[in-house]
């Protein structure tokens, strides 16, 4: 279990307190919903979470079986619905892997690590109906 503190600034700002490590991080309404953008949206942590939780949870598997992927990159980008109600319609991820990651793991390695990708916890946590299309670039 973990405790996360919050509180409301006011002008649509938040403050997020994560309990185990004391870190900080701030929230802002998007511009499309009365807000500033001045900072990540409750959403944006929505797409945020997935892409953390997909390449953590590559990065456990990896360790485990000695692969190095260090240098991979992720590109979430969050869409959300044109007509209320307001939610994530759908998140696509797209990993550009670096040549010598890619080159050191065969179809099989590569395979386990689009798996381990999609069923992270966050994935497996969103709703069936926010569409999520996932893509690698090995």
């Amino acid at each position: 279990m973990v405790d996360i503190y919050l509180h409301y600034e006011g002008s649509l700002h938040c403050s997020a307190k994560h309990g185990p490590s004391s870190v900080e991080l701030a929230t802002d309404a998007p511009r499309d919903n009365q807000g500033k953008g001045e900072s990540f949206s409750p959403t944006d942590l929505v797409a945020t979470a997935l892409g953390t939780c997909m390449l953590t949870t590559m990065g456990i598997a990896a360790r485990r079986k000695g692969w190095n992927i260090d240098g991979i990159d992720l590109h979430v980008k969050k869409e959300m619905t044109k007509q209320p109600p307001r939610r994530i319609e759908r998140l696509t991820a797209h990993f550009s892997v670096p040549a010598a990651v890619a080159g050191a793991l065969d179809a099989e390695s590569r395979s386990e690590l689009e798996h381990i990708a999609v069923t992270c916890p966050v994935a497996l946590s969103l709703h069936e109906v926010v569409a999520l299309d996932v893509s690698f670039d090995w």
